[in-house]
Parts: C-alpha cells; structure tokens; sequence
C-alpha cells in the first residue's frame, strides 16, 4: 500500500512546466488537459486493435462458418473496414466541428463498435447468409473508428504549439502498439480452441475466434466509460493560446483571421496517401513475396514474417521515441523528407530485384501425385505467374535492408506529415480536414490488395516496385520544391509591452487622458499581453 502512494506521488502533477507557467492555464485545467488527451491515446489504440486483433482468426473463422465463401469474398471483408471508415470520417470530423464538443460523436461512435464487436463474436448463432453478417459487422466497426478524425482534430485543438510534436508522436506509437497487440492477443486465446466455452444459456459463444471480439467489446464499454463528463473534460488551448498572444478577445475571431494554405494542406494528405500506400503494400504482399522469391513455405513464411514484423516493431517504436529529439535539432519538414521519405523512397528502390537468377519455378499443384503442398516441387513462384521465368529473382538482403528502412521511414514520415498538417490548419477547428486525411489513409489501405491483384500478380516485381518507386520518388521531390509552403504560421514572442506597475505611471508629456484610471480587468489583460509577430519558423 505504502509503495502504491508512493507511485501516486511520483506521478502527481503539482507544479506546471516552467516553460508552460505563463498563466494560459491553471495547474487544475493542465491536469484535466492531458488527461483528455491521453484517453484519446487510447481510444486510437483500440481503433487499431480493433482492426488488427481479428486479422489473422479472419479466415478460418469464416471458412468454419461458411467454406464456399472463399478468400476473394474475405478480401471484401478484411476491405470493408477501411471502406467504411473512409467514407464517414469527414462525416464524424464536420459532426465534430458542427456541434463545437467531440464528445457525444465519440460516445455514439463506440457504442456503434460495442455493438459490432458483439455482433462479430455471435456469428456463429446466425443461421443464414453468415458471410454476409460478417461483412456487416467488419464495415460497422469500420464505420465506428472514423472517430479517429475526431481524435486527431481534437489532439490539434488540446495542444499547445511546443507540444504538439510529442502528442502526435505518442498518439501514431499508440496506433502502432494497436496494430502490434492486436495479433498478440489473438494469439493469447488460440489455446481456447474451436469448442471453447459457452455461456448465458447458449447466447454467448467463446472460442477462439470469438474470444478476439469479446475483448473488444470489454475495452470499448471501459473506453466509453472514459468519456464520461466526470472524468473527461475539453481544454482546447490552442486558439487561445494563439488569442493572448495576438492580444486578441475571441478566439474564433482569432482563428478566422489566420487563413491556412490550403495548398499545403492537400499536399500534405496526397503525401499521407502516398506514404500509407507504400506501407500497406509492402503488409499485404510480404507473406506471398517471400513464398515466391525465397521458395519458403507456407509455415516459414509466417514464421520469418512474425520475426522480421516484431524486429521492425520494436525499430518503430525507439523510432517515435526518437522524433521529437530529432525534431530540435532540425526543422519538422526537413526531418519528414529526408528522414522519412528519403529511406522511404531507397526501401522501395531495394525491392527492384537484381538477384543472378530468376526465382525458383513451382510446379503446377497435382492432387492424383500423392505429395503434400508444402512438397519443395511445390514451392516458389507459381506458373499462373507469367512473369516468374523472366525477371530476376530479389535476394534476402535487399528485402531485410528494404524492410529495415521501411521500419524507420514510415514512423518519421506519417507521424510528422500529421503534425505539420495540424500546425498549417493553424488554430481552426479541424474535424472535416482530420477527416479527409483519415480518408486518404483508409483509401490506401482499400487500394493496396487491389493493387497486388492487378499489378505484382499480373505484371510482376519490376512493375510493382518500380511504379511505388516513381510514386515516392515524385511525391519527394514534390515536397522538396514546396518545402517553403510547409513552414506553418507560428508564433515569435517578444518580451513584454510594459510592466503591470508601470500602467499607472504619469507622463509629464501627456495629456490629462494619459492618466485617467484602467479598471484592473484591463490591467490584468495588458500585464498578460506580448507583442507578437506571425513568421515562419525555422523549426517547421
């Protein structure tokens, strides 16, 4: 017990930052602030672990309910999450905006993910059409985390200027720790096995398929809980801060007066697009890329594929530790070219193989020979591929130092491309352009398995990573001649007009106006304002 208040006491906030400490805020409202901004940490984390947690139980769990679905009708389903949220997360952001409070968006938003996550796990009582309650179920959940929109909106809006790289930073780690424990856990429940457990009288089924949405279904009523107005109370601070320090008396007159670069801000979500694809691309077509360049089987290739995704795990994450230090001691956008897409654009570059040799030749599956698939006669680049004899095949070396890169260029760049987004909007509400980004992302994420369809399947490696090379390639050297468009609006402070004693100080050269009285509300206000100049920072 002793040891328990001696960790509340160590995590206590009694004092503010020094460097915050300059009366925008009470050490009350500074509390109540960052403990709003680390429920949203979580709320992103279970819109990741809701995506991820039931990936790798998809197919088996639907070939159990319905085998004739097949794994083009689970394509449509592993899709229909991203669709979904792509298509209402502008919706969810200008809701947002409309009603001035993320609140009731988000409440609304995860009882809608209670109630899919619940709908997922009781699959297995519907008798009829199964694959299709299953498509629902995943587009609803979908549906339900275009709330991130609202969380990025809301992050901009809570977070001071010197902040806001840091909280952008953590809430990326938070998604990707999402995206890391969701397989985890799935993998945690496997021991349940495909009988599992059966309760409320036959109303609840708890296997392990099930078992995955269950826990969602748990983290999301906590979650909800959360947003309860006793423990989760608003402080949007930057367009005040943005007010004092422009001397201003409103804060939306303040953040109409600044008027963002709209160019920017769509070159900056083409880029969050371009970047996501990349990633996506690289997620989906690792397991099949490995199969047919190194001839390993189906077991090896998820084998080496956890290792390699735990190792470029545990990269990402020292990688967003690292960001805001990096981000001291270099500008913002040159830190997002050259530390982002720059190794984005030479992991991309290292896929185009150049290996002595085509890759191994599979044979044609024949059932009436009697051996197993996983037979070596079996394995490699299969024949329906019409490329496979005549391109090279890529080495294991180019596909690590491609995948380490990747490991680091993706966290720097889509962590930093949203940070600069939010600080180009400026100050505004920013729900609808949250909304859009999110869209870019989620668009990516729909676009990628078509993508290995129609490209690598068809046309092969030098088609597929040579056209994702000119893409990062274009979108870098775009950034580069439009890098002076990235600086957003900041704030230069200078030191004070005058002094609160000196308010009062007659003036021999003045006239008798000159010392007529100012009521203290007003002395207060002038004792608190600094002259300020809006310049483009050199950190941006």
């Amino acid at each position: 017990m002793e040891s328990w208040r001696k960790l509340r006491a160590w995590m206590e906030t009694t004092r503010l930052p020094e460097d915050l400490d300059d009366g925008l805020e009470r050490l009350e409202d500074y509390i109540h602030r960052w403990r709003s901004v680390r429920i949203i940490y979580f709320t992103m984390f279970l819109m990741a672990l809701g995506f991820s947690i039931i990936l790798t139980g998809i197919w088996p769990f639907l070939n159990e309910l319905d085998p004739s679905a097949g794994k083009e009708f689970m394509g449509l389903i592993v899709a229909a999450n991203p669709l979904g949220q792509m298509i209402f997360s502008p919706i969810f952001g200008w809701w947002g905006n409309k009603l001035g409070t993320i609140r009731l968006p988000l409440m609304i938003s995860l009882g809608l993910f209670t109630i899919a996550s619940g709908l997922y796990s009781s699959l297995e009582l519907c008798q009829d059409n199964v694959k299709y309650w299953m498509l629902a179920s995943r587009f609803l959940i979908g549906v339900s985390s275009a709330n991130i929109a609202l969380c990025r909106s809301y992050l901009s809006a809570a977070t001071r200027l010197s902040e806001r790289t840091h909280a952008v930073s953590m809430v990326s780690l938070a998604q990707v720790l999402g995206f890391i424990i969701g397989p985890g856990l799935q993998a945690l429940v496997t021991p349940l096995g495909r009988h599992g457990h059966v309760w409320l009288w036959g109303g609840m089924h708890v296997n392990m398929y099930t078992a995955s949405g269950w826990i969602n279904v748990i983290m999301s009523m906590g979650n909800f809980f959360m947003f309860m107005p006793f423990i989760f109370q608003e402080h949007k601070i930057a367009a005040r801060e943005v007010m004092v320090m422009q001397g201003g008396t409103s804060e939306r007159d303040t953040w109409k007066a600044i008027k963002p670069n709209y160019f920017s801000a769509w070159t900056l979500i083409v880029a969050f697009f371009v970047l996501v694809f990349n990633f996506v691309l690289l997620e989906t077509l690792g397991t099949s890329l490995t199969m047919d360049m190194f001839a390993w089987t189906n077991d090896e290739s998820l084998y080496y594929m956890g290792i390699f995704m735990a190792i470029a795990a545990i990269i990402s994450l020292v990688t967003f530790v690292l960001i805001e230090p990096m981000c001291k001691l270099f500008a913002e956008r040159f830190v997002l070219i050259w530390g982002g897409f720059s190794l984005m654009v030479i992991g991309r570059l290292l896929y185009i193989p150049w290996g002595p040799e085509p890759p191994k030749q599979a044979m044609a599956y024949n059932a009436s020979a009697n051996l197993n698939s996983s037979d070596p006669i079996y394995l490699g680049c299969p024949p329906t591929q019409d490329w496979c004899p005549n391109l090279p095949a890529l080495t294991l070396t180019q596909f690590i130092i491609g995948f380490a890169l990747t490991s680091v260029g993706y966290p720097i760049g889509v962590t930093l491309i949203q940070t600069i987004f939010s600080k180009v909007l400026g100050p505004r509400p920013q729900g609808v352009w949250m909304g859009l980004m999110t869209g870019a992302g989620c668009l990516s994420r729909v676009m990628g398995p078509v993508f290995v369809g129609s490209i690598y399947t068809r046309l092969g490696t030098y088609w597929t990573f040579g056209f994702t090379s000119v893409m990062m390639i274009i979108s870098m050297i775009w950034l580069l001649c439009s890098n002076q468009l990235l600086i957003p609006p900041t704030i230069d402070k200078l030191a004070k007009v005058v002094e609160l004693r000196e308010l009062h100080k007659p003036d021999d050269q003045s006239n008798a106006d000159a010392n007529s009285p100012i009521d203290e509300v007003e002395d207060e206000l002038l004792a608190t304002s600094k002259v300020v100049r809006i310049l483009p920072s050199s950190k941006a």
